[in-house]
């Protein structure tokens, strides 16, 4: 996706070989056109596909993924970062390893809103090792569901998590993939 690319080179700033701040238009401040954008890749990357929810992270994935389920008119669900004492029914989790954070948590999703027979698709800011992907794939397969489709803004290619990931078999749309990335450079992938 051109335009995502041009505002990761203008606007985004890699921090080292691995980190990349793109909090002016991803996530901290939003670029609600740029998001309205995104969404409209990802329903036309999907739409051979059928799903019934779009599931996410907390926090950076909501505003591409809600975007996304207005435009295709699915619910989104998000997964927790903290358990809130307000979930007191059954709930699902899996643990995530925040890359950028270098921190361990659980992610909780209470279990009525991940039901079986469900038709998920995975939206999400970035995929670098897989950790989070693989946290909600975990949490739809508690809940009996089928997880058909990923979403993902910015991947970075020179990472694993896409290729194992791709490896098991999920279909992963990324809209910008990053091959080569240093403080003063970053190359995309063709």
């Amino acid at each position: 996706m051109e335009l995502l690319k041009k505002r990761i080179l203008n606007d985004g700033k890699a921090l080292s070989e691995n980190i990349l701040k793109v909090d002016s238009f991803l996530n901290h401040q939003i670029d609600p056109e740029l998001m309205d954008e995104i969404a409209s890749e990802f329903r036309s990357r999907f739409d051979d596909r059928t799903f019934n929810k779009i599931l996410t992270v907390e926090s950076s994935g909501i505003a591409p993924a809600v975007m996304t389920g207005l435009k295709m008119g699915l619910p989104v669900v998000f997964a927790k970062k903290a358990k809130p004492s307000t979930m007191t029914e059954e709930y699902y989790t899996a643990p995530v390893h925040s890359f950028t954070k270098q921190k361990d948590y659980d992610v909780a999703v209470a279990a009525k809103f991940i039901k079986k027979g469900d038709r998920i698709l995975i939206i999400d800011d970035f995929l670098a090792n897989g950790s989070a992907s693989r946290a909600l794939i975990a949490i739809a397969e508690q809940g009996g569901a089928k997880v058909d489709g990923i979403g993902i803004v910015i991947e970075k290619g020179f990472q694993n998590g896409g290729k194992l990931l791709r490896e098991l078999g999920y279909r992963i749309e990324s809209l910008a993939v990053i091959e080569e990335m240093s403080e003063n450079h970053i190359r995309f992938r063709d």
